[in-house]
């Protein structure tokens, strides 16, 4: 899963390279096909099943957008924050990560939501390695949030991963204790999740977009995902889509 991981981190290196305004979601998206097909890999996002199955191999989210954004003719402007989530199957292993970038310089509110909604889940990693409980992870994200007054999205949450992007368990990034009750699990070595933390500037509420995929805050405020598929081993939580040195960004 190492390799999947590192490919997908290359794939994100790729978006960042050419984040500026003026360039287009398309071309975004274009970039990271790229890097999926010249190693062989396998895109997990296109093709999946909906409404409409999903067009491409990243879902692009600017602004107000949380996440499953279709990539398209958008041209980006300065100030604007984009996410961009992606993922791969090399060698029959899958990997998964998201990261939000700002666009040029953004207002200092903006670029307070990216630096918390980045270091929750760094937070989430570095706790992966001293909790025993999921929902113990949960709790510490979803306080950390609330103290930087922003909020946690609450209708999507990381999941398990492996020889399919979506396994079991769910892996929520908040406190619930229906959650504690019926689906908590344990962090043990062997355990893979991709773990990704989606924090709005307003509330926690989104809606669907007339494209059937686009999920956008219902107050129009801005919102940021960022997101590492990461291994529990006997030696501590192992982030497979970090970087070669083990960059987390």
């Amino acid at each position: 899963m190492r390799q999947a991981g590192l490919l997908v981190w290359r794939a994100h290196q790729e978006v960042a390279q050419r984040v500026r305004p003026g360039v287009t979601t398309r071309e975004l998206d274009a970039a990271v096909e790229r890097v999926f097909d010249q190693a062989g890999a396998v895109p997990l996002f296109k093709g999946v099943p909906g409404k409409v199955p999903f067009p491409a191999v990243t879902c692009i989210s600017v602004n107000e957008e949380v996440v499953h954004g279709i990539p398209g003719d958008r041209q980006l402007l300065e100030g604007d924050i984009v996410s961009v989530d992606t993922g791969c199957r090399l060698n029959g292993w899958c990997g998964d990560a998201a990261y939000t970038h700002p666009v040029g310089r953004v207002k200092p509110d903006v670029q307070r939501l990216l630096e918390v909604t980045r270091s929750v889940l760094h937070l989430a990693i570095e706790l992966m390695g001293t909790k025993r409980l999921w929902s113990e992870v949960a709790a510490e994200m979803d306080r950390f949030v609330r103290q930087a007054k922003f909020t946690t999205v609450e209708n999507f949450v990381g999941h398990g991963i492996g020889r399919t992007m979506h396994e079991e368990p769910q892996v929520p990034n908040f406190a619930s204790p229906q959650y504690k009750r019926q689906g908590d699990f344990v962090l043990e070595p062997g355990l893979v999740i991709a773990v990704e933390p989606m924090v709005n500037m307003g509330t926690k509420d989104v809606r669907v977009l007339s494209d059937y995929w686009t999920q956008a805050t219902k107050d129009g405020k801005y919102s940021a995902h960022f997101e590492h598929t990461v291994a529990v081993t006997a030696e501590g939580p192992l982030v497979l889509t970090a970087g070669e040195n083990g960059e987390l960004n």
